[in-house]
């Protein structure tokens, strides 16, 4: 008698193919609810379709961004809490967007994981269509990959991508910013997604569990750290569409050093007074308990200000008002100065408000 050889089968060597189709017809209404002109939000096709007239452009440049949640992810993860991710997702594409004058558009995602979890993802895609709904642009479509072998346990990781536009000739560049100009803060909701690397060693290091109350918030320190990125899109794009704004920064990972001189001319220099806004808690928290050197903060944070935006003296306060009506907190942190080479960004303030003065007084240049 002739032994029959095993037949094997896609679901036992890892992947199943039916909890894919149950996650697609779940995510089929949020992807639904981020309908805008241009845009049918219909999932299931081979691509995702955007019609540009349509949602009222003339003659259009394309801007695209694509971006993660980094190691934000296992803070989730170990916290079992899936359904902010999606937001910090979006909100690092479309934020890297309006800071060159595009308005976002539309919104592709990846999603892949060792073993697919339809609860879990259906999660993180409500979180990423929050996102889209907050920044006004459509999920269009996605992917979803279950790679046993690949992922273990309960390991995901998720990659999104952005497209926006302008009108020809609207783009922002930086190059009108001169000396003089005033610099906007716009207040972070927290780390944003940056840094976790740093955060979570500190967690684990100092005994902590993201079940504990965080010293610093009346809520669990997981649903503080978990705070999802501010997405800045709507707030400045009327400030854009004013012909207020001469440059917007993303403050990410470097900080207002790094990030700043990325988008000013030669010759400048960006006096940052931090002396100006006072650490918020989750960074004071953050500092004392990793006795984290002052520089070093500001390079790996964003130290309470998100989103920099500079303006000329005369619309600074007309461009305050437009950003305060949508919701932003707005500080004065500085101003642009005549300086020598490429551009730079030069950090200095009060004492007892970040620390040694010593330590937080620093240059860099441009990338």
């Amino acid at each position: 008698m002739t032994d029959l050889k095993q037949s094997y089968t896609y679901k036992q060597a890892g992947v199943d193919i039916d909890a894919g189709d149950a996650l697609v017809n779940n995510i089929k209404p949020l992807a639904a609810s981020t309908k805008r002109s241009g845009s049918d939000a219909d999932l299931g096709g081979f691509g995702g379709l955007f019609d540009l007239k349509a949602a009222g452009f003339t003659d259009p440049i394309l801007v695209a961004a694509n971006d993660g949640v980094g190691t934000k992810l296992k803070v989730a993860i170990d916290a079992g809490i899936h359904n902010t991710v999606g937001i910090d997702l979006v909100a690092m594409c479309v934020n890297d967007l309006v800071v060159q004058g595009a308005e976002p558009l539309l919104f592709l995602d990846y999603m892949a994981t060792g073993q697919l979890n339809v609860s879990q993802m259906t999660d993180v895609v409500a979180g990423i269509a929050e996102g889209c709904r907050q920044a006004g642009c459509a999920l269009i479509g996605g992917e979803t990959a279950e790679m046993p072998g690949m992922y273990q346990g309960a390991d995901y990781d998720l990659a999104g991508f952005s497209v926006g536009a302008a009108e020809r000739g609207a783009l922002l560049d930086g190059s009108t910013i001169t000396a003089g100009d005033v610099i906007l803060g716009l207040t972070s909701s927290g780390p944003h997604s940056n840094g976790y690397s740093l955060i979570r060693r500190l967690v684990s290091g100092e005994g902590h569990s993201y079940s504990d109350p965080a010293p610093f918030a009346q809520t669990s320190l997981a649903d503080a750290l978990l705070a999802p990125t501010k997405i800045y899109v709507r707030s400045t794009l009327a400030a854009i569409k004013g012909g207020l704004v001469k440059g917007l920064s993303h403050i990410t990972g470097g900080g207002f050093l790094e990030n700043i001189p990325r988008v000013m001319p030669d010759g400048l220099i960006a006096q940052i007074n931090s002396g100006a806004w006072e650490l918020p808690g989750v960074f004071k928290w953050l500092q004392q308990e990793g006795n984290i050197k002052t520089r070093e903060m500001a390079r790996t944070f964003n130290c309470g200000i998100g989103m920099v935006v500079i303006v000329s003296p005369d619309n600074s306060q007309e461009a305050q008002k437009i950003l305060r009506a949508h919701g932003e907190d707005v500080i004065i942190i500085g101003e642009i100065t005549d300086g020598q080479g490429s551009p730079k960004c030069t950090v200095r303030g009060l004492a007892d408000t970040w620390g040694s003065a010593t330590d937080w007084s620093a240059t860099t240049g441009g990338a």
